[in-house]
């Protein structure tokens, strides 16, 4: 153990999860370097099938060690030395370890799960196998029953009947094999080997029983000696067999006479007994035993070594056989006749003796390893189980029926009316809504059959056993050996039957003549078929009625008293963590169940995290030998056993090591594997069910091993088309994975001009399915490789066939494993090039792949979550990314605003609005470079790094152009106004001189009187300074409006009838446009009546009359905006221009068009657009006022003046009366200063933690529809006209949820929050105005400055933070103590910093850029086209987006009767749910229709629109009075309001 480095283990036992893991391939897997390593390449060499495991030898690499050759002559001085030489080598023969120390080391250390793994590959080798193993401690024997249990013996046997032989097939598990048993026994020590004749005996070409003569093999031995060891010789049902059945033949290591113990069981156990010894007289204990042995009844065959004689019967049963001077064939041949005679002999006879391996744990004596009590408790509970199973004697064919119930016919049933869901005709929503209920009774059936006692003790075992994972690995394992030995009798002769049938067949096939009775066959073979299903019963059908059982619950969400489904995942997901197959696709029902597979994952990544794993895919015809090379591969335990081969498709968790996660990126390898395609089982639906299955785990794969078995051409190309189509399809969905060919079975690996033959075949073969495929997928591919990446020479993998000659007794082919290992090389050589997907990306995938293949059309139907999920996720970091560059603008821009106000600015620069902005800028590229480089989905976005980086870089340019073009509007209003500024400082003298005049004749006045006389003289000093001045006058743009529609030439009484009404506030809205339909005039009577007849306009004509009125109000909008009236003024010129410009529009518009509209259209468009423009008009007209008016100017400076005048009164100092002068103006700035940066906070704060606004466009697109259906009116109809601004006009709707969302977080939600932003800015900036006076003081007094110098330098100070507009200082010239003045300034200050600490939210509106105008422009900046279809928004949150997968999209379309949709030559409101046009062109073909239909991505969308279904049902009187039709029946009645919000949920 210690050479070994085992010592540690033989306590701490090594487990199967030890070695199945993937671990660094095998480079010297005929070697190692090192004894330590042995062990650990004795098993993985063992796993992998490789018999050469026994033969590992040891030889340290390193080139100082060099040993000499045995051939090179030494020249040895005398005999001493020589003597010395041969010692030496004597001493390290001693020191080298046995082989089969090896194993038994191995043995002693391992778990009892491990060991059964190790005897099941051993025997799979052909070697013999443990049967007694003495304990090395305490000398104890051992009988390892456990690790015979999944042992299968199969072998053919000759029978004549009625004159004719015939062979059956036998398949047994080798623990009830019922065999004779033949023990060969060693008397003393011997020149020969007993081992090298018993495989002489059994098998001539393979060394079943490890001998001297092997290669590795030394004199000492130390775990070997009183082990005895079995093997069975099984026949192949052919004239050359050496026996005609089954013979269990046994080999006590050692001398018997010193393994009395096991040497007494076996012979007591065996049928015949074989001894070697030197010669009968050679020992006077041997003498005694082998006379004790002719005197029993007992079949005894002596062979003694010293005599020559030939083989001599004794009496009956005994025989005596020389060995001296005979070959070993020829002793083996008389053995074989011997033994054959001896066993005939004994036929029908009482002293036949039968061995069963399961009757020795009867034995007492012995320590048998099943009495383990952790096993004990697995047996118990499995035999509960098979009890129940077994009671009344139950046909196996009914078990499924009696105890899994969910999973027959009711599951099936659910398959396939789910599976027409998908393909549904005529009328689509009625026979949907019928399909839902038969699918919710099937469900309900389900739960009401789900109470089984079967899975109650199943799933009650499990729960009890969840914290033991000995005992959960015991029970599962006893369950399937249980399962197994139930079922397979009943497969073998169903199997036997269909053989014969499936023969029958194809005679009749070639004969025409026999038509009716190759159809009653062909129908016969079909009902074995169904029976062969029914007998297939393993322990996956119970996994998959725990499935079944979960889906029907959680779908009906009904509790259930007799089981805890909601455990269910999470008892398999402990199950395929720790190793275990899960099904994935259900084989015999053909279809995924979705909701568990969900759960399970969901279970999973729960419990180990979101792991990333590599997922191998394995397609292969049926029996091709895909499981068998996955489990020699990996040691995987696909379903190969019983009988079965493997029925559906199968996932199972292989784990990294730790010492390959750093050259893998993954953590686990997640293997699938999958029915035999063309399985003969599913013949009549089998290409379908193929290029299904095919599609769906070439689809899950990062790479797909697609195995050929033989060099058969038509296999081959079966399998070819069905993988290439899938292939094409992926590239149809824009899915990628990589494919590696295994060719298996190959008679001549080393062949390489004939491999480089077949290989240029296959691609040929490749090239030829491509164009097929392609051509039938309507995808473009000339050749295999435009479809995927390949390389014929490095992905195509020849393998050696498995069998070493003929079964049932041929080894593995050790170039199997060779090849094998080879094969598994590069797949880990093209995993490490692939981060492989998280489970729960793996898990939207499974959805995504089937509910695609649900559809016929795969490509149209095909929806890459996991592709839509990432573009979301970097929706997300682009609205965080530029709304960090619009706040830095916004902050830039409010510094450089106060500038230009305070006279320090006359220009703005780009270059300097760039370089200002450029640190963030370089600060937002890092971090998109950090996010497109180290996210974990950096292979999917990688697609989109350099739009988005284009994206960013436009949208900053824009901001800079933006701000420059508002920043040089404030200049040119600035300028604008210069002739008043320059006024101001004259105004604001004399106003000064009028209050001291009039304040030294009313000195000492108290206040009210100062009050009433100052209001007196104001007026007139107002009158006094503004007389020669003309004042800016109101306006009235009603009558300006009516004037310019009565000079177009529009009658008074009918622009008076639209304004009254208000109709035209609403004309985008109108849902029926015929009203404005021109009747009379030009028109030709005919041509009206055509429009009449067919319901007026057509709904594609009604989408274009509100496209105009939309375009025009758009248009007029921008427009208007660019004449700056804020700075220049507005004048009726505006109206005018506007006017003229829509008229222009709509003449154009008619033009192009059959029909005309009525002086009632334009007018109400012409009121609508001035309606549109007019609050923005009179805002700017009031900003321009209130910069050039005077009166205006000098009113708003009253306050200021009386606070100077009073001062004045109380006979202040200038100081005084300066400091109350600027407290005034301070009081006006501070406060727009903190209105203006609380204003950007909370737009900020809103941006980053309100839900709504913090997401993508779909989240706020969620948001809007959410506050829609909450929001009520008072009116059982609720707020139908905020629902049809929302379908006509997304974006108006969408701004006003933004103003009403930011005004009830502001002033309600989150009020104290807004409060305590406002009250932080006051007190920023109130330290901000003491630096400003404390810096202003300091640089008079150090300069010696004056007045003009101290205000100067606090408004530079102040420039960038707030307004602070020049004060005359020839008033103040007398000021000579600063500090004074800084003290009575912030002396008047610190009531001004009291009152801000209770202001008021609501002048927020007064603040340059109020926060829902901000919120505006960032999350409005977004797409807006809508469906050509239904006129859903599309919801990608960057503008001007293009390209797959950021094509236009929507999350769901809606019933098109929503936008007043309507059958053709019916007044029926449409109701369809999918994509329909009034062009003829299939609507899975819609992006052959051209613009705008080719750049939409648009994918079924099953039954998730519960929300516009409610939205229909709740408002359906309105739609129809809104449009002027009728909807067809009673329509989804029974949708609520909460169903409809929780739908949005599910969708998002």
């Amino acid at each position: 153990m210690n050479q070994l480095h085992l010592q540690d283990k033989f306590k701490q036992k090594l487990s199967p999860a030890d070695f199945l893991q993937i671990h660094p391939p095998g480079k010297q897997m005929d070697h190692v370097t090192s004894e330590k390593d042995v062990a650990h390449t004795f098993l993985h060499r063992l796993i992998m099938l490789d018999y050469g495991a026994r033969y590992i030898a040891v030889r340290p690499d390193s080139p100082e060690v060099t040993t000499e050759s045995d051939n090179t002559e030494i020249d040895y001085s005398d005999l001493e030395d020589f003597l010395k030489t041969t010692a030496d080598t004597n001493e390290k023969e001693k020191a080298r370890v046995h082989p089969m120390d090896v194993q038994m080391a191995v043995f002693h250390c391992s778990d009892s799960f491990l060991k059964q793994m190790m005897i099941t590959k051993l025997s799979q080798c052909q070697y013999a196998l443990p049967l007694l193993v003495p304990d090395p401690v305490t000398e104890e024997i051992q009988f390892p029953l456990w690790t015979f249990r999944e042992i299968t013996k199969t072998w053919k046997v000759t029978q004549i009947k009625d004159n004719s032989k015939i062979i059956i097939k036998k398949s047994v598990p080798v623990y009830k094999a019922e065999t004779p048993l033949v023990s060969f026994f060693r008397l003393g020590s011997l020149s020969v080997s007993k081992s090298q004749l018993m495989n002489t005996l059994i098998n001539n070409r393979h060394d079943t029983f490890f001998h001297r003569n092997c290669p590795g093999s030394t004199k000492s031995r130390y775990l070997m000696d009183g082990v005895a060891e079995i093997a069975w010789y099984c026949p192949a049902g052919k004239p050359n067999d050496a026996f005609n059945d089954c013979i269990a033949f046994c080999n006590l290591h050692g001398d018997a006479l010193s393994n009395k113990k096991q040497c007494d069981i076996l012979i007591e156990k065996s049928s015949i007994n074989v001894f070697l010894l030197a010669s009968l007289q050679s020992n006077e204990k041997s003498g005694s035993l082998i006379s004790s042995l002719f005197q029993s009844d007992k079949p005894l065959i002596c062979l003694t070594v010293n005599d020559s004689c030939d083989a001599v019967k004794i009496k009956n049963g005994n025989y005596i056989m020389g060995l001296k001077d005979k070959n070993h064939s020829d002793v083996c041949e008389d053995l074989k006749m011997i033994i054959r005679e001896v066993l005939s002999s004994l036929d029908g006879s009482s002293l036949k003796p039968s061995f069963q391996l399961e009757t020795m744990a009867e034995l007492s004596g012995i320590k048998v390893d099943e009495t383990d009590p952790a096993c004990q408790r697995g047996k118990s509970a499995a035999m509960e189980i098979i009890d129940l199973l077994k009671k009344d004697n139950m046909d196996v064919s009914k078990i499924k029926d009696e105890f899994l119930p969910c999973q027959g016919q009711l599951w099936h049933q659910w398959s396939k009316i789910h599976r027409e869901m998908f393909q549904l005709r005529g009328n689509i929503e009625m026979e949907k809504s019928r399909k839902e209920q038969k699918l919710m009774k099937i469900r309900q059936k389900q739960c009401a059959a789900s109470c089984s006692e079967l899975m109650k003790l199943f799933t009650g075992s499990l729960s009890l056993m969840r914290e033991k994972q000995t005992g959960r690995e015991y029970f599962l394992k006893w369950t399937r050996i249980f399962v197994d030995v139930l079922s397979t009798d009943d497969l073998s002769s169903v199997f036997q039957s269909y053989d014969e049938k499936w023969s029958e067949v194809l005679a009749l096939k070639n004969k025409r003549d026999k038509a009716d009775l190759l159809l009653k066959t062909q129908t016969e073979l079909k009902d074995i078929s169904k029976k062969l299903q029914s007998v297939t019963f393993g322990l996956e059908h119970i996994f998959r009625e725990m499935g079944q059982i979960y889906e029907a619950h959680k779908t009906t969400q009904r509790e259930s008293r007799h089981s805890d489904w909601s455990k269910y995942p999470e008892l398999a997901a402990q199950l395929m963590i720790s190793g275990h197959p899960m099904e994935l696709m259900d084989g015999d029902a053909g279809h995924v169940p979705l909701t568990w597979i969900s759960s399970l994952l969901e279970e999973v990544i729960r419990k180990l995290g979101d792991q990333r794993v590599f997922v191998l895919s394995v397609l292969g015809l049926q029996s091709s030998g895909k499981s068998t090379m996955l489990n020699t591969m990996f040691g995987l335990q696909f379903a190969v056993s019983a009988g079965r081969c493997t029925k559906g498709a199968f996932m199972q968790l292989l784990k990294v090591s730790e010492e390959m996660k750093k050259d893998l990126k993954f953590d686990y390898v997640l293997v699938v594997d999958t029915e035999g395609l063309c399985a003969l089982e599913l013949e009549g639906n089998n290409l379908h069910h193929d290029n299904e299955l095919a599609t769906f785990v070439v689809g899950l794969g990062n790479l797909t091993l697609i195995n050929i078995f033989g060099e058969n051409p038509s296999e081959m190309q079966d399998i070819l088309q069905i993988v290439v189509q899938a292939f094409v399809r992926m590239k149809g969905v824009k899915l990628s994975p990589s494919c590696v060919f295994v060719h298996q079975n190959v008679t001549d690996v080393a062949a390489a001009e004939k491999n480089m033959d077949g290989k240029r075949h296959l691609q040929e073969k490749l090239d030829q399915m491509t164009k097929l495929g392609a051509k039938e997928e309507v995808c473009d591919a000339g050749c295999f490789s435009d479809v995927i990446e390949f390389d014929v020479q490095k992905d195509v993998k020849y393998c050696a066939q498995l069998w070493e000659g003929n079964p049932p007794m041929a080894p593995p082919n050790p170039g199997y494993s060779e090849s094998i290992q080879e094969v598994k090389n590069t797949i880990l050589s093209k995993a490490s090039e692939s981060a492989g997907i998280t489970l729960s990306q793996f898990k939207t995938k499974i959805h995504d792949l089937w509910t695609a293949l649900l559809t016929k059309s795969f490509i149209f139907s095909f929806k890459n979550t996991l592709e839509i999920s990432v573009y979301r996720k970097l929706e997300v970091s682009y609205g965080n990314w530029t709304w960090t560059l619009r706040s830095n603008m916004l902050t830039i821009k409010n510094q450089l605003h106060n500038r230009i106000e305070n006279g320090k600015l006359d220009e703005v620069e780009q270059s300097y609005l760039f370089r200002e902005t450029s640190k963030k800028y370089e600060e937002v590229r890092k971090e998109m470079t950090k996010y497109f480089e180290d996210d974990k989905d950096r292979e999917i976005l990688i697609q989109w790094r350099g739009r988005f980086e284009i994206k960013i870089k436009e949208f900053h340019d824009e901001q800079v152009n933006k701000v420059k073009r508002k920043l040089d509007g404030v200049i040119q209003q600035k300028k604008a106004c210069k002739n008043l500024d320059e006024k101001k400082s004259e105004f604001e003298n004399k106003l000064l001189q009028k209050s001291k005049e009039l304040a030294q004749q009313l000195k000492a006045k108290d206040e009210e009187e100062l009050q009433r006389q100052f209001n007196s003289v104001w007026s007139g000093w107002v009158t006094e300074l503004t007389a020669d001045i003309k004042p800016v006058e109101d306006i009235n743009l009603e009558q300006d409006q009516l004037t310019i529609l009565q000079e177009l030439g529009f009658e008074l009484p009918l622009t008076d009838e639209s304004k009254r009404s208000g109709r035209y506030k609403k004309i985008s809205e109108v849902g029926d446009y015929s009203g404005y339909m021109k009747t009379g005039g030009n028109l030709l009577v005919d041509s009206y009546n055509k429009y009449k007849a067919r319901g007026a306009f057509s709904h594609e004509e009604q989408e274009q009359i509100r496209s105009l009125i939309d375009q025009a109000e758009k248009e007029s909008r921008v427009a208007i905006k660019k004449k700056h009236v804020a700075a220049t003024g507005y004048t009726q010129k505006c109206l005018h221009e506007m006017a003229n410009r829509v008229t222009e529009k709509v003449q154009k518009f008619l033009l192009e068009r059959k029909y005309t509209l009525n002086k009632e259209f334009k007018v109400d468009l012409l009121l609508y657009v001035f309606y549109r423009t007019e609050s923005w008009i009179l805002e700017s007209h009031k900003k321009f006022k209130m910069s050039n008016d005077p009166i205006t100017y000098l009113e708003s400076k009253k306050t200021q003046f009386y606070t100077v005048f009073r001062s004045l009164c109380k006979e202040n100092s200038s100081a005084v009366v300066l400091g109350e002068l600027v407290c005034e103006r301070l009081k006006v700035f501070t406060l727009e200063a903190v209105y203006n940066k609380t204003a950007i906070d909370l737009a900020g704060k809103m941006r980053c933690n309100f839900p709504a606004f913090n997401g993508t466009r779909q989240d706020l697109e969620k948001h809007v529809l959410k506050s829609l259906a909450k929001k009520e009116k008072g009116k059982k109809e609720g707020n139908f006209e905020d629902f049809i601004t929302y379908i006509t006009n997304p974006r108006r709707q969408t701004e006003a949820f933004i103003k009403a969302e930011v005004e009830k977080y502001i002033f309600r939600d989150q009020k104290d929050e807004a409060v305590e932003i406002l009250k932080k800015n006051a007190d920023d900036i109130k330290i901000t105005v003491s630096q400003a006076l404390f810096s202003a003081t300091q640089k008079v007094q150090n300069q010696r400055g004056n007045t003009d110098m101290w205000l100067k330098e606090c408004s530079n100070v102040l420039k960038d933070e707030l307004k602070f507009d020049n004060i005359c200082s020839e008033n103040f010239s007398d000021i000579k103590d600063f500090h004074f003045l800084k003290e009575e300034i912030e002396k008047g200050f610190t009531s001004i910093t009291e009152q801000m600490s209770s202001l008021s939210l609501d002048k927020l509106n007064e603040s340059r850029q109020r926060p829902e105008e901000i919120l505006i422009d960032q999350l409005c900046n977004c797409c807006w086209v809508t469906c050509p279809f239904c006129a859903a928004v599309c919801t990608n949150t960057m503008k001007d987006h293009n390209h797959s997968p950021d094509d236009h999209s929507t999350p769901f379309h809606r019933p098109d009767g929503i936008i007043g949709s309507h059958y053709v030559q019916t007044k029926v409101l449409s109701i369809s749910l999918h994509p329909s046009s009034e062009k003829y062109i299939p609507y899975k073909q819609y992006k052959t229709a051209g613009p705008p239909y080719d750049t939409w991505r648009i994918t079924p969308d099953g039954t998730k629109l519960a929300y516009w279904k409610w939205f229909v049902c709740q408002f359906q009187t309105k739609l129809e009075n809104h449009y002027g039709f009728m909807f067809q029946g009673n329509i989804w009645k029974d949708i609520s309001k909460e169903e409809a919000i929780k739908s949005l949920d599910e969708m998002f």
